[in-house]
């Protein structure tokens, strides 16, 4: 039995180009070679290790720089480059670690890999492997090389250790159960960069996002409007909102009646109508590539993130409903990407559980808590901004931001001074627009208003070191009667 099988790995072996990456090639600026290595693998190698006590070992004919780089960065001393003779350099490591063929498996995806697969206890290859090897293999695994392979590999391997310890079958409650201990991360930089080069953290600039949400209204001439003038407004990300309208909308729902600008249709196709697919989040991709303008969306529902994972945004959102929803958070974690959670209509009980999860998963995943209140638009007595501090000191060291529902702008300005490392508005073209988002909106006029006075508060802050500016020397020439000692020489006009 497979689970048996896996259950006995001490040591997961794998080749490099096509099973680690994804087999392209790319080029450095002073011309060597280098390889794409995909977030959620290295996630793997460490919970490998942690959850399992497996470790990992690579054995490639590759000689490229990055890779003894990636396996310097993931602790993995196992690395065997530039190999000729694969089954020779496995059988050294067998004798050398004192282990067993039935205690390592081998991940592969091509003719050079078919010898040293015949020799591992457990052989595997990616989806793209080439056909001969998957008629080898035990394992085929859904991803492809370099998309997540060795990831679905370290996860299974990782659940029939724990299954075989009596703990679970769940491996993800399982691993929840066994760290439920946990109560707050790590000690870790406060800073994350996103693939975008962009940071959120401290310090850094405040991440301002325009939320598009779905007030584009299904045309995509309007979500070019709305990102023309985000990018007008020097907002730092864009953001929509994807759902898969046959999960989402409960079927008693499907037929009601609903005026639309398509006329009187059903719910359901109402929202199919104002749903983006690949066509227009492709063109939405290559456009705010080429404003230079970051975008991403919330995620409703697992599929959604599964379409998702066809562009390279810089993090995934969590809409306040979806807090208490474990299986979409899970499949958001599986895909390694930054996760920005909002906390409206939550308690501080179902915060804590959404957070334990996420570090379960991975102690030091990176990820952002956003205060809110799901009001739509929210009354200034129920925007509580100091739970933004509050949010900071139960969790140290995750940058905290600020999802703004109500009218007015002043209180998302001051949720930058009360230490919000990023800040969400919707955004609208028009708040008298068709649509249930537009009202709670801003106008382009009033999200430049919004940008410019957060940047001026952040330019006010200062740093905390109080001292006199040249631009008070004369004024203190003026007014005071007693000059201390240190300004007397200077020259005070």
């Amino acid at each position: 039995m497979l689970t048996n099988k896996l259950s006995r790995i001490k040591l997961l072996l794998t080749d490099c180009d096509g099973v680690l990456t994804d087999g392209g090639v790319y080029y450095g600026p002073s011309g060597e070679e280098l390889k794409l290595f995909d977030i959620r693998d290295g996630m793997g190698v460490e919970r490998l290790f942690n959850l399992a006590n497996v470790t990992t070992g690579i054995i490639t004919g590759e000689l490229s720089p990055s890779v003894i780089k990636r396996a310097e960065k993931l602790k993995i001393t196992e690395l065997h480059l530039g190999v000729k003779d694969k089954p020779a350099v496995f059988n050294e490591i067998l004798t050398r670690l004192n282990l067993k063929p039935e205690e390592v498996a081998y991940i592969g995806d091509d003719t050079n890999d078919l010898e040293v697969m015949k020799l591992a206890g457990v052989s595997i290859c990616p989806a793209d492997a080439i056909s001969f090897i998957k008629e080898k293999a035990d394992v085929i695994c859904e991803a492809r090389g370099g998309k997540g392979c060795f990831r679905e590999v370290a996860e299974m391997i990782i659940s029939s250790h724990l299954e075989a310890q009596g703990v679970s079958k769940e491996v993800n409650e399982l691993v929840i159960s066994a760290r439920q201990e946990i109560k707050e991360p790590r000690p870790a930089s406060q800073t994350i960069a996103l693939n975008s080069g962009n940071k959120i953290g401290p310090g850094e600039p405040c991440y301002i996002i325009a939320e598009i949400g779905i007030n584009h209204n299904g045309s995509l001439d309007i979500a070019k409007k709305l990102i023309d003038e985000a990018v007008a407004a020097k907002a730092t990300a864009v953001k929509f909102q994807k759902r898969t309208p046959e999960i989402c909308v409960p079927k008693d729902q499907w037929n009601i009646m609903r005026d639309t600008p398509w006329g009187r249709i059903t719910y359901i196709d109402y929202k199919r109508k104002t749903e983006f697919g690949i066509v227009e989040y492709a063109i939405i991709d290559q456009y705010c590539k080429k404003l230079g303008i970051d975008w991403f969306v919330s995620t409703w529902d697992v599929e959604a993130v599964d379409f998702m994972e066809q562009f390279d945004t810089p993090l995934y959102k969590l809409a306040s409903a979806s807090l208490t929803d474990f299986q979409l958070i899970k499949r958001i974690l599986l895909t390694g990407k930054p996760l920005m959670l909002s906390t409206g209509m939550s308690t501080i009980k179902e915060i804590e559980d959404a957070v334990n999860l996420v570090w379960s998963f991975d102690q030091n995943y990176p990820l952002f808590i956003a205060h809110s209140t799901s009001a739509y638009p929210c009354k200034p007595e129920e925007l509580n901004l100091k739970m933004i501090q509050t949010l900071g000191a139960k969790y140290p060291g995750v940058p905290i931001g600020y999802s703004g529902h109500e009218t007015g702008l002043a209180t998302t300005v001051a949720a930058v001074s009360l230490g919000a490392t990023f800040v969400e508005r919707h955004f609208t073209l028009d708040r008298a627009m068709w649509g249930s988002d537009h009202a709670a909106s801003v106008e382009p006029q009033g999200f430049q208003r919004m940008v410019r006075d957060i940047r001026d508060v952040e330019i006010a802050s200062g740093d905390g070191i109080k001292r006199v500016y040249e631009s008070e020397l004369g004024p203190m020439k003026r007014l005071r009667v007693n000059i201390s000692e240190e300004y007397k020489d200077k020259s005070l006009v």
